[in-house]
């Protein structure tokens, strides 16, 4: 009989790690060391469980750039050891941090699963348990003795998508998550459905995990709405070490044509600071120069973001800059699929 797979939880902090005292009716975090008493079903699974809490545990509203580090430097640490790894984070920034993990690790072979919840795992109509052990039993997913998920993924509510395709897009329902540019790769029902032909691919997967831990934060996203000022895209722009800015456009990547604009961005640019232009939209895709109001963001060197979230778009410019890459490079990195995030254009 082979081997039962080993499953390392690693618990940062968020509401799905929280009981209630129905005494005081105050929230406490809950001991992940007691994980299979609280929730006996996880007996059940076919594998072995162990659990790292985070010391502090933090509220996803304070997660940065130290944190991906830290849960990257967990997953490293303890790779060869498991089998799959099931992260629980607070769903806020789930997105944004699990975009950034995904980036971070360079032929990943084996599952990194993130999800969380809604309510706290000690109330009674907490979406937490079906969310953790649906997880869990996707990171033991295995055919032909090779897991089945070999990236970065993000359960909620009934479905698995790749975690730098989505975007959290409701604070009150449990289905929080979308995914509006790439379809689920797994749905959880009466059975577990993986969507085989949508799982990433990786290309080198004889060779050794790669983890690039050199992050640059020096971002800022800028978003565009109508009547924005000089004086506001200036004073961003002119933030002091500023190294990356997420372009957030209208539609297809339109901005005005002003010539103040677009001189702003051009001296900014040569200055070596990189520009992404994504769109404002929840789904769809930037097409630079399709209309009058892009081409000149197309002229001065704006790069092309294409169908990729804002969340993603700021963990990917994170991990680029932080690869010391030419201008040219930098460029063409981000424009190409590396972990599945953006879509071949046709």
């Amino acid at each position: 009989m082979a081997n039962k797979p080993k499953i390392l939880l690693v618990y940062t902090g968020g509401t799905i790690g929280m009981i209630k005292d129905y005494n005081t009716g105050a929230l406490r975090a809950f001991d992940f060391n007691q994980i299979q008493n609280k929730i006996p079903e996880l007996q059940h699974l076919n594998c072995e469980i162990s659990t790292i809490s985070f010391e502090e545990p933090i509220d996803s509203s304070n997660m940065n750039r130290k944190y991906y580090v830290k849960i990257a430097e967990i997953i490293e640490t303890n790779y060869n050891d498991y089998d799959g790894f099931v992260v629980l984070t607070g769903s806020d920034t789930m997105s944004y941090t699990s975009s950034a993990i995904s980036f971070m690790f360079e032929n990943l072979q084996k599952p990194v699963i993130f999800t969380g919840s809604q309510l706290p795992i000690g109330d009674l109509r907490t979406d937490a348990k079906e969310n953790l052990i649906t997880s869990i039993e996707i990171a033991c997913a295995r055919e032909n003795n090779e897991p089945i998920i070999k990236e970065v993924g993000l359960y909620f509510e009934y479905k698995l998508y790749r975690a730098n395709r989505t975007t959290k897009i409701n604070a009150e329902q449990f289905e929080a998550f979308a995914s509006m540019n790439y379809p689920p790769l797994a749905e959880s029902g009466v059975h577990l459905h993986f969507n085989n032909h949508l799982l990433f691919k990786n290309e080198k997967s004889d060779e050794k995990l790669i983890f690039r831990k050199n992050l640059i934060d020096d971002i800022v996203v800028l978003k565009l709405f109508p009547g924005i000022t000089p004086i506001v895209v200036e004073t961003i722009l002119n933030i002091e070490n500023l190294k990356g800015v997420v372009l957030e456009t209208y539609g297809s990547g339109n901005a005005p044509t002003e010539p103040w604009f677009i001189d702003l961005l051009e001296e900014v640019i040569a200055k070596g600071v990189k520009i992404v232009n994504v769109t404002q939209c929840t789904g769809g895709s930037v097409i630079l120069g399709l209309y009058e109001t892009s081409t000149d963001l197309k002229r001065i060197g704006i790069i092309d973001g294409k169908d990729i979230t804002t969340e993603t778009a700021v963990a990917k410019m994170m991990y680029l800059l932080g690869e010391d890459l030419s201008k040219e490079d930098f460029k063409y990195y981000f424009e190409k699929p590396l972990r599945g995030e953006i879509s071949l254009q046709p």
